[in-house]
């Protein structure tokens, strides 16, 4: 009997292996801003601070996130509402994502500023949508 391979949290709709893991099991550069954001919302479910950190640009990067402090989300989903590539290196991308901490639920909308340096993707900032 074949073994279920979980799908991936990004919403993709495939297996996790075929999808985010290649980027934060391997460190293999993101193909696209949006491919980057799917990545990090993933890394977010998994509690990986390394991947999150890492991707992030250095000119905004923090210190760290905490997350191991933090009480944990359960994350609900990621809706990619829109990506705009503004030029060969540089990206923005809309998205939605949904959690719960404490059984409170939450919405997370912001537009995601991204720039491409020695071909890898990176998280500048964003702006929170009301």
């Amino acid at each position: 009997m074949a073994k279920l391979i979980p799908a991936c949290p990004c919403g993709k709709g495939r297996a996790y292996a075929d999808c985010c893991a290649p980027c934060i099991e391997q460190g293999a550069a993101a193909p696209s801003a949006e491919a980057l954001m799917r990545s990090r919302y993933t890394a977010y479910t998994l509690l990986r601070e390394d991947y999150l950190l890492a991707t992030w640009h250095p000119s905004t990067r923090p210190a760290s996130l905490g997350l191991a402090e933090e009480v944990p989300a359960k994350w609900l989903g990621l809706e990619i509402k829109h990506c705009e590539q503004q030029d060969a290196d540089h990206a923005i991308v809309e998205f939605v994502a949904r959690y719960k901490v404490g059984g409170r639920a939450h919405r997370l909308h912001e537009t995601s500023n991204f720039v491409r340096e020695d071909g890898r993707w990176f998280y500048v900032d964003g702006v929170i949508e009301q």
